[in-house]
């Protein structure tokens, strides 16, 4: 049996309440899934939980929904940041995908050196990071905050979190599983790495970890998503 069709309401959850999706979400049930009045699916949010749900009317620019039981209660989550330079743009889709389905819970885009110029849509993040919720079986979706150039993301940083930095070609330890009761975050620089004065100024900072990754040079991409994957290992509620 196919698994059950999950959709993110931000709307407060209960059993027997009666709630509306967005259009897209409408059109993503009737159009793409071919979904009608009557199918079973699931809705859930951070606040809430998650909760069993059936479509109660649907047409191509409105649905409305039907709340059962609670299928799974509100549970904690790590704390893990993923800090990164923006990529080109199917590259920075991927990573927040990706980073999302391992459980950060908050994404951080930062201009370094040598980041490449990108426009970051942060309505198309948002949806990416949403969908990639909804199939991996969170109950959150993941903050993205506003690009923030290296110094302001460094004067601002709370010093009671601990940042790993993925500092390629340096003598660094390698990288081990977090705490997942303890804030954390990963920072991984643009292709080419983080500039030595980048590195420089974030070892001034008691917060600061550096680590390595491995012997081998991975593209940024790899180096986000390798490093969470190391990170969040064995954080996964149980």
């Amino acid at each position: 049996m196919a698994s059950l069709i999950r959709l993110h309401l931000p709307s407060p959850l209960s059993p027997g309440a009666t709630l509306a999706t967005s259009a897209a979400q409408a059109h993503y049930l009737g159009a793409v899934m071919r979904r009608r009045a009557g199918d079973p699916l699931l809705v859930f949010n951070a606040g809430s939980g998650e909760f069993a749900a059936t479509i109660g009317a649907l047409d191509r620019r409105a649905a409305t929904l039907v709340l059962g039981a609670r299928t799974r209660a509100p549970e904690p989550e790590p704390d893990c940041w993923l800090c990164f330079a923006p990529l080109r743009r199917d590259m920075t889709e991927l990573v927040v995908e990706k980073a999302t389905e391992l459980g950060v819970s908050r994404l951080v885009p930062v201009l370094t050196a040598r980041t490449q110029p990108a426009r970051l849509r942060a309505d198309r993040l948002a949806a990416i990071a949403t969908e990639a919720a909804e199939q991996s079986e969170r109950l959150t979706i993941p903050d993205i905050a506003e690009p923030v150039p290296l110094a302001a993301f460094l004067a601002a940083f709370p010093p009671s979190r601990r940042l790993f930095v993925a500092a390629e070609r340096h003598a660094a330890p390698p990288l081990s599983p977090a705490d997942p009761l303890q804030p954390h975050a990963l920072l991984v620089g643009p292709e080419g790495g983080l500039a030595p004065e980048e590195l420089d100024a974030m070892a001034r900072h008691a917060f600061v970890s550096p680590v390595t990754l491995g012997p081998r040079i991975l593209r940024a991409e790899t180096a986000a998503i390798a490093g969470l994957a190391r990170l969040l290992a064995g954080s996964a509620p149980s």
